[in-house]
Formats: structure tokens, sequence, C-alpha cells
């Protein structure tokens, strides 16, 4: 898998998705479902946020508090505010992972929680992996949340944005 044309894959299909919910009004974009993370508000931020920290670790940047993270809902109430550093920090994203040259090495970082600190090790493989597919997830998840409300979302396949494709005469 090439990590850099996986992530261009998932900014094109961001990009439909960004399409469908751009003409939600907040009450629909706030709305609650009882699956998922409940409301597109809260998918499309942690989608965003969670792209942020793989970042982060793929430098190897120290974790600021969680005041000083860049996505939040305090920061993005609405799409459109989070929609724009989103589409920001998409250039940061792929220079990132442009510039990584050993998917392997390995990468070990500290997760503090209520009494006690988990030790993760992995690799920029992996990281860029979770990225991909942790993207996808939620994706479908706020795909389903916009059937509910009438919009149409389908057809975000790889192959569909991805595949070079020619139409011949039968």
């Amino acid at each position: 898998m090439d990590p850099v044309r996986a992530y261009d894959y998932l900014t094109q299909a961001r990009a439909k998705l960004f399409d469908w919910i751009r003409p939600l009004n907040q009450e629909q974009y706030t709305q609650e479902f009882p699956f998922g993370l409940h409301t597109l508000r809260a998918t499309m931020l942690e989608l965003a946020g969670v792209e942020w920290i793989y970042v982060l670790r793929l430098r190897g940047d120290p974790m600021p508090p969680r005041e000083e993270w860049p996505i939040s809902e305090k920061l993005q109430p609405a799409f459109g505010d989070l929609e724009k550093v989103w589409t920001a920090q998409v250039p940061r994203t792929r220079a990132v992972l442009a510039g990584i040259s050993d998917w392997g090495r390995p990468i070990e970082y500290r997760v503090s929680q209520p009494g006690k600190t988990i030790v993760v090790s992995t690799t920029p493989g992996d990281v860029a992996t979770q990225l991909c597919f942790h993207e996808v997830h939620h994706r479908a998840q706020a795909m389903a949340m916009l059937r509910q409300l009438g919009v149409a979302a389908q057809n975000l396949d790889y192959s569909l944005f991805m595949f070079q494709r020619r139409e011949e005469p039968a």
C-alpha cells in the first residue's frame, strides 16, 4: 500500500462527504443518532482531530495538553469552521506521509489515562494504515447519519476515485 496515495484517496472521498454535509443546517449537523459518535459534528471532529494527532505521532512531536489542541467542538462548533481547519491540515498531513522513508521504524509513545499510562509501540506504516482505516470506519457512520437525514450518501469506494477507467463501444 502506498500511504500517500491512500491519503490522496481519503481527501478526494472526504471532499464528496463535505459536499453532502455543507448544505445541512446546525440542527441537522448536531442531530443525535443511536450509533457511532452520535452526531455528524462529533464524527467529523473525531476524524480531523485524530488525523492531527497521528501526524504528531509520525513526527515524534509531544502531545500538547488537550486545551491546546487546534480541533475541538469549542473551536469548530459549525461544520464550516471545521472544514476550514481540516482543509488547511491536508497539505501538512500529506507532506509528513510523503517524507517518511522508513515505514517499519519503531515508534513508541505514551497515552495518559486516569490511574495509568499506556505505552504504545508501532511503526509509521501502522499509524498511516490506522489513519486511513479510522477515517473509513467513521466515514461510514457519517454516511449512515446522512442517509437518515435524507442525503443519498454513497459511492465513496476507492476504485471509483483511484482506478483509471475508460469506456469502449460494445
